[in-house]
């Protein structure tokens, strides 16, 4: 009898301990857990002079797209009224919106790499404030869309033509506010982040007739705060916007991350952006690293150093695009991620030195190339061209073929063409339905060449192939684009 009752006392342990775990899941957490179990390092923990160094290099990388964000916040904060910033930037207060009425001036520095295939606008936000209502008129079957980003340069919204997004308003919200959803408004989409930015993008044809039939649509393009919102649509004239006066040099992007102000910089990131799921513990290293920096002169001079370092032998680097993102046949390159990087670090930050606010995959893919067939450098010492098959590049909004000079940024050319592609209504096709692109510095003296060409820099160049409303065929990896073939030097302009 004995033997059997420690038998049964055994099983029912065995139950027992079987069901904890079922038991103890339901059970909240202690009110200590954080003291327990903290999710960095304490306050005031001493840090030698190599970590802060190091971690203050990984620092940099998680952190650079935010600060550049927040410094563009930083001057667009001053803008007292809507105007083109030295004559060719779309700028309002904050909160509201600013559009261009043509392709984006070539010189322009704020954003290197734009295109010019469409009408862009430009919203900075400061969601802590409040709402914005975002004005979406009927584009009448032209392609649109509006790109919204939060601090990190994630997208949050989704509104365009791949989305059916119908005429009406809506709302972009801040990770704090808990009003209710307005009458009239569509749809409500939320930022993780009080910083964030706004680009509509219009598509608009290259041709007089086009651009003229847009105008009257572009004017009910519109982004207010949820306090002006009254269900009454709103319009501006966004010809009659007058130029404002901002710095900026001549060269390359204008310089939005510094990295000698590091320290403070990174003090507002990790105060003013909470991390995302799973990113608890590296933001609270980011954190106190922060901390030990505001106390001890000695670690924020070391941080600054580090982030000087990162910048020239980390972040430089990453401007040419062959250092990241997914390397494809042709020496072409692509980033398949782009506006939903998540924890893929480094590419958000490549993504921001590079081209910064690109679309997510499904709204537009990006290809870019520096060499030929070959890997030799694109230069405009010689003369190229691309061909694409019939149907291609596969795209249901648009497709354009764009050239950059070294700083990625379009380089004057007599006939003021700096893209070629859909928005080209003279372009010349073989027999076959494929066509043919020539890249080159001079003037071709063929006819139909002329009508396919794309004027390219008299030095190094890059090209920039993109495809907005991707199709399945892009999307799943199978289309890449062709090669560059070198057709000779370019003193040689006459039939290839």
């Amino acid at each position: 009898m004995m033997i059997k009752d420690v038998a049964l006392a055994g099983t029912a342990a065995i139950a027992l301990l079987t069901s904890a775990p079922l038991a103890h899941a339901q059970l909240a957490p202690s009110p200590e857990w954080r003291q327990v179990l903290p999710t960095g390092p304490l306050p005031g923990t001493k840090m030698t002079e190599e970590f802060v160094k190091e971690v203050g290099k990984l620092a940099y990388v998680w952190a650079y797209p935010m600060v550049n964000l927040q410094s563009r916040q930083d001057v667009f904060a001053k803008v007292k009224e809507a105007g083109l910033l030295n004559g060719v930037l779309p700028a309002a207060p904050i909160n509201e919106l600013a559009m261009l009425t043509d392709y984006i001036d070539p010189a322009q520095r704020a954003v290197a790499a734009p295109n010019q295939d469409v009408v862009y606008g430009q919203a900075v936000l400061d969601l802590s404030k409040e709402p914005v209502v975002v004005q979406v008129p009927d584009f009448e079957g032209r392609f649109f869309m509006y790109q919204a980003v939060d601090q990190r340069t994630d997208a949050f919204a989704e509104i365009g033509s791949m989305y059916g997004t119908r005429i009406g308003y809506y709302l972009l919200a801040g990770p704090d506010w808990r009003g209710e959803m307005p009458k009239g408004i569509a749809n409500v989409f939320r930022s993780p982040t009080n910083v964030a930015f706004l680009f509509p993008r219009i598509f608009v044809d290259d041709t007089p007739e086009d651009k003229k039939a847009l105008q009257q649509k572009l004017q009910y393009v519109m982004a207010y705060p949820l306090s002006q919102y009254d269900r009454i649509p709103k319009k501006r004239d966004w010809s009659q916007l007058k130029a404002l006066t901002a710095g900026g040099g001549s060269g390359g992007e204008i310089q939005w991350v510094k990295p000698e102000n590091f320290p403070e910089d990174l003090a507002r990131v990790v105060a003013n952006v909470k991390p995302m799921a799973g990113e608890e513990t590296l933001h609270a290293l980011f954190q106190s690293l922060s901390d030990a920096a505001a106390r001890n002169p000695k670690v924020k001079e070391v941080l600054k150093q580090a982030a000087l370092d990162a910048d020239k032998t980390l972040v430089a680097p990453m401007f040419d695009s062959r250092n990241f993102g997914v390397q494809l046949p042709n020496n072409w390159s692509t980033v398949t991620n782009g506006a939903e990087f998540g924890s893929d670090y480094y590419t958000r930050a490549a993504s921001a030195k590079a081209n910064i606010f690109i679309n997510k995959p499904n709204e537009a893919r990006y290809f870019t190339q520096t060499s030929d067939e070959k890997g030799q450098a694109l230069t405009g010492k010689n003369r190229y061209a691309v061909t694409f098959a019939k149907g291609t590049p596969p795209a249901a909004g648009f497709w354009s073929l764009t050239t950059y000079n070294k700083d990625r940024f379009f380089e004057p050319n007599e006939i003021k063409r700096y893209s070629i592609g859909t928005k080209n209504k003279d372009l010349k096709f073989n027999p076959d339905g494929s066509v043919t692109l020539y890249v080159q510095a001079d003037a071709p003296t063929d006819p139909a060449q002329r009508a396919n060409w794309l004027p390219a820099p008299k030095d190094d160049f890059q090209l920039y192939l993109r495809a907005y409303w991707p199709k399945v065929s892009i999307a799943d990896g199978s289309w890449s684009p062709p090669a560059v073939k070198q057709l000779g030097e370019a003193r040689a302009v006459g039939k290839q």
